[in-house]
């Protein structure tokens, strides 16, 4: 007898999360632009480990404690009290090579700990520049799976939709899709996929203007191109490894 496949959904939006059965699955933890595309970066570049944090004060202590690199944003700058930012260019083997990372964001860690906080089966974060680790994984485990798209401040967002799409149009057939938010995000990466940035832009995406107002676009192309850093990044025991698959 076929065994039957496993559920995937797509939930747009840290506010419809609850919607979905996370204790049952693996969640992949989306935010392009930009934190799981620079955690994904520093952990391919050699970086020990990324523990991420969901406020910039404990950001702060926890650093201090461990004697760690804090880093992260808030409303796409770098956070006041914070060394560092969010961009990957930032993290180069000569510099994160063998060190931990603190990290808090606006969106991406904050829809982590929501995951954790809902009793989370597995969460490992996705980006384009580690889209194939990802599939793979997903493909390998066998178990339903729930794309969480950090979006910005509750608010749907394009990139983080194009990634889940992208994500769906390679594994689809490994998985039962009976989910709308699915099959929108799949339709609007096919449309883009010739070309991520450009799409971004003719669309007037939100965080496409916001990252581009700080003079970013060098960011935003990086943070669209795939397995760039093609490692999986796996949540384990209070921070984020690469994990071998």
């Amino acid at each position: 007898m076929k065994a039957e496949k496993p559920a995937l959904f797509t939930a747009l939006s840290p506010a419809l999360l609850n919607l979905y059965d996370v204790s049952s699955s693996i969640v992949v933890i989306i935010d392009v632009l930009r934190a799981t595309s620079t955690i994904a970066t520093a952990l391919h570049n050699g970086a020990k480990g990324i523990i991420p944090v969901d406020s910039v004060a404990e950001c702060i202590r926890l650093g201090k404690q461990i004697e760690g690199i804090t880093a992260g944003e808030r409303d796409g700058l770098i956070a006041e009290g914070l060394s560092y930012g969010n961009s990957p260019f930032e993290y180069p083997a000569e510099f994160i090579g063998g060190k931990t990372l603190v990290l808090t964001t606006t969106n991406g860690t904050k829809l982590l700990h929501m995951a954790l906080d809902k009793g989370a089966k597995e969460i490992v974060t996705g980006s384009f520049p580690n889209l194939s680790a990802v599939c793979d994984y997903l493909v390998a485990m066998k178990m339903p799976v729930i794309l969480g798209c950090a979006a910005w401040k509750d608010r749907v967002n394009i990139e983080d939709t194009l990634f889940a799409g992208a994500v769906i149009s390679r594994i689809k057939d490994h998985f039962h899709i009976n989910c709308d938010s699915s099959q929108m995000a799949e339709t609007m990466y096919n449309d883009a996929k010739e070309d991520l940035y450009e799409f971004m832009k003719s669309k007037n995406a939100s965080h496409y203007h916001r990252l581009s107002r700080f003079g970013l676009e060098k960011d935003i192309r990086y943070c669209l191109t795939v397995d760039v850093a093609n490692i999986l990044c796996l949540y384990k025991e209070g921070k984020l490894i690469k994990q071998p698959i």
